[in-house]
């Protein structure tokens, strides 16, 4: 089942299970914008990550709070799969970082982070706007 939000196509796979594995690899890394991906719950349990990548309970946990405060954040930078990247913005709901030619794009939705990295082929733009828009959908959808 496929579905247009806002100029992307989302495809949702049913099963007897939710699958958060086919967001990260059809919707964020298979649009060819998002370099490695991955969907943290709020209490730091990955629901699904790109192969090789990980985002530690430690690196979720200090993420969600920089939605609530990003100060520290700021301070000491964003640490996501044992990076540092500087942040760029962080607000409420979306949290960027930057680290040489490449950066994160991390949202919060009412459950979980979604969190993309993209290289130096990858414009920041874009990854951004591809992990907003399913974020957007995840929201929507009570996600």
């Amino acid at each position: 089942y496929q579905r247009r939000v806002r100029g992307i196509t989302l495809v949702q796979q049913y099963t007897h299970k939710m699958s958060w594995q086919s967001y990260v690899d059809t919707n964020l890394v298979g649009t060819g914008l998002v370099s490695v991906a991955a969907i943290v719950g709020h209490d730091g349990s990955v629901w699904a990550s790109s192969n090789g990548f990980k985002v530690s309970a430690d690196e979720a946990k200090k993420l969600l709070a920089g939605f609530a405060d990003p100060g520290p954040l700021r301070a000491s930078g964003l640490f996501i799969n044992g990076e540092k990247y500087l942040v760029l913005k962080a607000d409420d709901r979306s949290i960027y970082g930057k680290k040489g030619t490449g950066g994160v794009v991390t949202v919060k939705t009412a459950q979980s982070i979604l969190v993309g990295l993209y290289n130096e082929k990858i414009q920041p733009g874009q990854c951004a706007n591809v992990v907003e828009k399913l974020a957007d959908y995840l929201i929507e959808s009570g996600y």
